[in-house]
């Protein structure tokens, strides 16, 4: 004895079984595209990360080439001008000293550079 409310169930039963298949396969492959995605653009951020982190580095090193230029224009111009100090640098270099004069040397330890 068959129903027959039992056959449209059945069809039912399985329509909706293909649809969660159908909905389920949909969701797996926006996962997929996603992932190909996020894959295809993870190793351009990480080459962007590292050059803007050798960019701070060459700013940094910039900066620094800045200050011993500014340090050198300075001195160059000390020595176009002022003839004190020219005296003074020269008499440093050259190991002489005025009469009654006491020179105290002060030398400094070198810093090893951080590369």
């Amino acid at each position: 004895m068959e129903y027959s409310g039992y056959g449209d169930f059945r069809a039912r039963r399985e329509a909706t079984i293909w649809q969660r298949l159908n909905s389920i396969l949909r969701v797996l492959l926006v996962l997929a595209l996603i992932l190909i995605i996020v894959s295809l653009f993870l190793p351009q951020s990480k080459k962007l990360a590292q050059s803007r982190a050798e960019i701070e580095v060459l700013k940094g090193q910039v900066t620094e080439q800045k200050l011993v230029l500014a340090r050198q224009n300075r001195e160059v111009n000390l020595l176009k001008t002022d003839p004190t100090y020219l005296e003074i640098i020269a008499r440093d270099r050259l190991d002489l000293m005025k009469e009654g004069e006491t020179i105290f040397r002060l030398e400094q330890q070198a810093v090893p550079k951080r590369n």
